[in-house]
């Protein structure tokens, strides 16, 4: 049902406000006024974080409350508690009494609540989903500028229902693009100085420096196992171990960056992910644990030489990636199809969280494919593929059993296994394509600099055309493909409408989009049906309207006009 109607919901954001009108009222008349053959519905974005957090409450409040029932009813035992924090003090009452009556005033918080988010005009932020007749209609308005002023009425596709990120819808122009520069800066600092760390983790490969920094080790580092494990397995964990914490902060720069939706989250942090690794992990590597130990004459060479530099640097660390697809590749596939560490972290909320069938249902979920972090781990191990091919070919036999693992592991965990949250219809393809073009130019430099340095002076100039030809490639494919995943053909949406006009002329759109993009908070409450769905179905543009500057008497073309140049204030 939601692939049927995706295509006819479009996201509008930064709604100006109006003296005389609501949101509601701005966005009905702007619709009908500006799209009055194809415009159905919309509904309205409340500011519905504090209902949500008094729900989440309620909630576990419930929670508790089940499980005292549960305890009375197996024990036959009145179960008390304390009214502290957490049970640990205050004064010991009955625990059903207790859960009930915080239960029967939060409910009481939570209607007040509802009611003024519903009720309330401030409440409602100035974004909007509005709902087409057509397919045809939706896509003029989401790939046009609807306005003279290119930071209003920004209309772009609709995320489905579940992949909407509820939290960035109010973020206003002007703070977004603030908010994304700060974030690039902020970037830039974090890959930077997590150079040291990596510096750190390329120096345990070193037992002349570990023997020269800590000399104390020295009869340890001696024993062949342990120098064995230093040298082969030791930097691979390390660097792992560091690398833990980064999904989470890189996560987190992609919300405070503004987009709207899971997906989009997911696919901006795989990007700073990818670039993570490219530059500390496989450049860091490289430069950190060769290059550093030439660092005067690294920084004192004119850049014709850099190339030279890296050619000599690359297959001196060909073991140290070895070992890291097999730390990081083959035991990270092992590991996920084994799912130790979520077993573990099930094990032990179930001995000391679950109290009753819903906790252990919340505990079991087995969670979803993370695509911010496993694509780019994907896309690293082609880089390494493509650059040590014609390097080191030893290397090749263990990318190759990597992605041989993956490819079985993760078709069975992803058919068998993991829920899926959202549908993005293949967002994400383009910056894979993207990123592979990338990895290719790469590898294709790195060779040049790798020839510079083996006596092919001569046949070096002609690899520049691999570079060349790539990047012409590159542009030929995003020139003909990527429009596919970011536009919608007219073409295309009037074939559709005329099908579906054909095979189902009694479809009732409303009957969906009247709750689909509700707030979750609302689902499931049939008494409150926020008044911001309107019923408005006639298609003329001359709505009856609160505003002085609107005169409903005039023609169509006068109230265009004035609906232009309203929305351009």
């Amino acid at each position: 049902m939601q692939a049927i109607f995706i295509k006819k919901i479009v996201l509008v954001r930064n709604i100006p406000p109006d003296p005389d009108e609501s949101v509601s009222e701005h966005v009905q008349h702007f619709f009908c006024v500006n799209h009055p053959d194809h415009y159905l519905t919309h509904q309205v974005v409340y500011n519905a974080n504090k209902l949500a957090q008094l729900v989440e409450n309620k909630k576990s409040l419930r929670n508790w409350l089940t499980y005292y029932k549960n305890t009375y009813e197996r024990t036959s035992k009145k179960p008390t508690t304390k009214t502290g924090f957490w049970g640990l003090w205050g004064t010991r009452v009955d625990a059903i009494d207790y859960y009930t009556a915080e239960i029967n005033k939060l409910t009481e918080e939570e209607n007040a609540e509802r009611e003024k988010v519903i009720s309330d005009a401030n409440s409602i932020i100035p974004a909007a989903f509005v709902s087409f007749k057509s397919r045809w209609g939706a896509a003029v308005c989401a790939q046009t500028q609807q306005s003279r002023n290119p930071t209003i009425w920004l209309t772009n596709w609709a995320p489905e229902p579940r992949d909407i990120f509820w939290d960035n819808l109010s973020i206003p122009y002007v703070e977004l693009t603030i908010r994304r520069l700060v974030m690039a800066v902020s970037l830039f600092a974090l890959i930077f100085f997590f150079m040291i760390p990596i510096a750190f983790v390329q120096s345990l490969a070193n037992i002349e420096g570990i023997q020269k920094v800590l000399p104390f080790l020295k009869p340890l580092i001696d024993f062949g196992f342990v120098k064995s494990f230093i040298q082969g397995f030791l930097p691979g964990i390390a660097l792992k171990i560091f690398l833990i914490l980064l999904p989470l902060i890189l996560m987190t720069m992609s919300k405070i960056e503004g987009f709207t939706s899971l997906s989009s989250l997911e696919k901006r942090s795989a990007g700073k992910y990818y670039l993570f690794i490219l530059v500390n992990v496989f450049l860091g590597s490289i430069v950190t644990g060769t290059a550093l130990q030439q660092l005067n004459t690294f920084l004192n060479e004119p850049p014709t030489e850099i190339p030279k530099t890296f050619g000599v640097s690359i297959p001196m660390k060909a073991t140290f990636f070895i070992t890291y697809t097999m730390v990081d590749g083959w035991a990270g596939i092992a590991a996920e199809i084994i799912r130790l560490v979520p077993l573990v972290i099930f094990h032990l909320k179930n001995t000391f969280l679950v109290k009753t069938d819903q906790d252990r249902d919340e505990a079991m979920d087995p969670g979803y494919l993370r695509f911010a972090t496993n694509e780019p781990r994907i896309q690293f191990y082609i880089l390494l593929g493509l650059v040590y091919a014609p390097v080191t070919p030893i290397l090749l036999p263990f990318i190759i059993v990597f992605f041989a693992f993956s490819y079985v592991v993760f078709r069975h965990q992803v058919i068998n296994v993991y829920d899926q949250i959202y549908e993005s219809g293949a967002a994400f393809w383009p910056d894979v394509h993207r990123r592979i073009i990338i990895n290719l130019i790469i590898s294709q430099l790195l060779l040049m600099g790798l020839l510079s340095t083996r006596k092919a002076d001569k046949s070096t100039p002609l690899l520049i055309l691999l570079p060349v030809i790539t990047i012409w490639f590159h542009v030929y494919c995003k020139g003909r493909f990527e429009p596919a995943f970011v536009t919608f053909p007219l073409q295309e949406a009037m074939v559709k409408d005329t099908l579906e006009r054909a095979t189902e002329p009694n479809l009732n759109l409303r009957t969906y989009l009247q709750d689909a993009y509700v707030h979750p908070v609302f689902k499931g409450i049939q008494e409150q049906n926020p008044p911001a769905v309107e019923e408005e179905e006639d298609s003329s543009p001359l709505v009856a309207t609160k505003r002085r500057n609107w005169n409903a008497s005039k023609n169509e073309s006068d109230a265009s006009s004035k609906a232009g140049s309203g929305t351009g204030q």
